[in-house]
């Protein structure tokens, strides 16, 4: 059996773990269940990947990002590790016999969606699989409390049931305390296991910067910090309008969003990592799963809706612990802007239930059926039909799938598939008995091997290529032998897919907690007003603030935010600026003083150095004067 350490060089190429990569992979080895938090990039998947090929038998992954989970199946393939995933994007056929091969082929690690954890299917399939553990990504996603809660995930829990000695390990980049003691309770934990590194990042330099006119301080961010970058906007519009705008100052630069089609948005993201493209302005659709380490800076022009959110985005900055910068750019109207998202965040409960009804009208979904069906979804179609708006309809969704009754994948692109249905012996009498079916079905067979034994990935135009026959013309011999169940065909699609997480209701019995929808509105509402606190507060470390958010308290300021930066002008040591704030707050909740008697009440520190502290929290809000001129302590 080979060691951990062995395999890491073997298929990673390294010779050393990173920071408590190995202390994660004891703890599973050792069969305990364990909660991970490491920083975005920190080399999460190692740390259930290497556990699993120690032992016999397979691993479960749950993930809720189809294309993260095509990336590390296609990363494991090519390593020689066998590896499969299961997603509501596949038909059911192949389904099946991805998780037929699951039980009796050498199949390492199933990657799997939570949707499809609640499925007869698949709860039947997995009691019969050799699983040696259960990974949970993105386990942040399972606690209600969390920004990103989906309720798939609470389906995960009475999976152990069928493997109660399988260990179960959950990472995650983004987890309040709150949430990380969540996570390790709704997973039934034996006993509380939470292995935490750091998630101060050094190198990162984080600014807010106030600016009316930000495509100006934007164009100099992008001159001064050489190298590649990364600018996040909120809306389709103004990724275009902002990457016009660099391309015409001269600044190789791109848009990249949901609405691009699959070859598009793939060919931009390889220009962006091979430095084709220096900078990429994008939605929140474009970061996960990016491996590039020597991104310089990375700029938000919108207000993020959490600190959670923008952690993970700007934390896309410096992965190569070089210096990199972390920019947000605000103005007085983005908190509006902000407050008003929120509310369009949480549509009225009338206009969800007559989201939902159009929805089930649109699929032609009956009343008491439906649960698991998938559908390809367009919104500019059933925003067009329906006369609904874009906003108003992807809200609702989002409700919706919090709610459990339906789920929207993220756009992925599947390519077309096909599978030879009968046997060999049956196909070669098909082919005697229908011989203008013959050429293209040895087309087929020449072309692509395995089609007896699942589904095989083809591409249409190659099939046109190698033949006389037109792309039109391969699609219907296609199409025909489908119909024949000779094979079956599935089309390629890069559309998101609409999932009935539960049969369809009628509108009148479609329930939706009152209480539910107020707290999570609360909750939204709460991290809104850390992001204002954060983008407001003058006076403290950047750095320290955002690690206070996810627990780290016994912190000290960074040096390189622009607060620190402003800090360190001062000229006074951290010791002596938090002895004289400390004192000036100390006598001024007692009474306001003017001026001359504040100095005098500090002791044992220079008085240009009290003069200097004075004058910079004055101007960073925390001293101010009152009416019989006085100074007072800001609360």
């Amino acid at each position: 059996m080979e060691t951990i350490n062995q395999l890491l060089i073997k298929y990673w190429g390294y010779s050393h773990f990173r920071p408590l990569q190995e202390d994660i992979i004891n703890s599973v080895l050792e069969g305990n269940d364990t909660l991970a938090l490491m920083t975005t990039g920190a080399g999460k998947s190692v740390c259930y990947q290497i556990p699993a090929l120690v032992n016999d038998g397979i691993c479960i992954v749950i993930s809720p990002l189809i294309a993260l989970m095509n990336d590390q199946v296609e990363f494991l393939t090519r390593k020689g590790i066998r590896a499969v995933m299961v997603h509501s994007s596949l038909a059911s056929r192949e389904i099946d016999a991805i998780l037929d091969n699951c039980i009796h082929g050498n199949i390492k690690f199933l990657y799997v969606s939570p949707e499809r954890l609640d499925t007869d299917l698949f709860i039947a399939r997995f009691q019969q699989m050799n699983v040696n553990l259960i990974a949970v990504d993105e386990a942040h996603c399972i606690s209600q409390w969390g920004y990103d809660f989906r309720p798939s995930y609470m389906k995960i829990a009475e999976l152990r049931k069928f493997f109660p000695k399988v260990p179960v390990l959950a990472v995650t980049a983004t987890a309040t305390p709150e949430v990380a003691i969540d996570i390790q309770e709704k997973l039934d934990f034996k006993k509380p296991n939470l292995l935490k590194m750091s998630f101060e990042r050094k190198n990162l330099s984080y600014s807010v910067l106030k600016e009316e006119a930000k495509s100006t301080r934007l164009l100099k961010i992008v001159n001064n910090v050489k190298g590649s970058g990364i600018i996040y906007v909120r809306n389709r519009r103004k990724a275009e309008e902002v990457s016009n705008m660099l391309k015409q100052q001269g600044v190789p630069a791109e848009y990249y969003h949901a609405g691009l089609r699959f070859d598009e948005r793939s060919k931009r993201q390889e220009a962006w990592l091979h430095d084709k493209i220096r900078v990429m302005v994008c939605t929140n659709a474009f970061g996960m799963g990016i491996n590039k380490a020597n991104v310089r800076f990375v700029v938000h022009l919108d207000l993020p809706d959490s600190l959670e959110a923008y952690f993970q985005e700007a934390g896309r900055a410096g992965r190569d612990d070089k210096r990199a910068y972390a920019v947000l750019l605000c103005n007085d109207a983005d908190r509006l802007s902000l407050e008003r998202n929120i509310d369009h965040s949480f549509p009225d409960l009338n206009d969800i239930k007559r989201v939902y009804g159009a929805l089930c009208s649109y699929f032609n979904m009956v009343a008491g059926s439906g649960k698991g069906s998938t559908f390809d979804f367009s919104l500019s179609e059933f925003c067009t039909k329906y006369s609904l708006e874009p906003m108003l309809v992807i809200s609702s969704i989002k409700f919706l799938e919090r709610e459990n009754y339906l789920m929207l994948t993220e756009a992925f692109y599947r390519p077309s598939r096909i599978h030879i249905l009968i046997k060999q012996k049956d196909l070669y009498r098909y082919q005697v008995e229908s011989p203008a079916h013959d050429a293209f079905i040895k087309l087929l067979l020449r072309s692509y091997e395995g089609l007896f034994d699942g589904y095989i990935n083809i591409k249409e135009y190659d099939l046109a290529k190698r033949s006389t026959l037109t792309m039109q013309e391969v699609e219907g011999l296609l199409q025909k032998l489908d119909k024949r169940n000779i094979i079956s065909y599935i089309p390629q699609s890069d559309k998101p897919q609409l999932v009935y997480m539960d049969d369809c209701h009628q509108i009148s019995n479609l329930h939706i907690s009152k209480q539910h929808y107020h707290d999570l509105k609360e909750r939204a509402e709460k991290r809104m007003e850390w992001v204002i606190y954060y983008t407001e507060s003058t006076h403290k470390c950047r750095s320290e603030m955002l690690l206070a958010y996810f627990g780290e308290i016994e912190t000290v300021r960074c040096g390189i935010c622009d607060v620190c930066l402003e800090r360190n002008k001062l000229e006074l040591s951290d010791l002596e600026f938090e002895t004289v704030a400390e004192q000036l707050k100390t006598v001024l909740h007692k009474q306001p003083l003017s001026l001359s008697d504040l100095v005098h009440s500090v002791h044992q520190i220079r008085e240009d150095k009290i003069l200097k502290t004075v004058q910079w929290l004055i101007d960073n809000g925390k001293l101010a004067e009152n009416d019989d001129k006085l100074l007072e302590w800001k609360k």
